[in-house]
């Protein structure tokens, strides 16, 4: 990708967080934060759960 490009892009997305109204900008977010996966599992995968059924099994 060219720089011409990549500033064409930019910009693009700029104009478009722009345009868009502040309250639908924050429902976005908070939309986000709530979809988002435990911290355990977006670092490390399916370890941590795999552990965790492991211990549970196990008991």
């Amino acid at each position: 990708m060219s720089t011409n490009d990549y500033v064409k892009y930019m910009t693009q997305q700029l104009v478009r967080y722009m345009d868009t109204p502040k309250e639908e900008r924050k429902a976005i977010k908070t939309m986000r934060k709530t979809e988002k996966s435990p911290f355990a599992s977006r670092w490390f995968g399916i370890l941590p759960f795999a552990f965790m059924f492991f211990l549970k099994r196990r008991k």
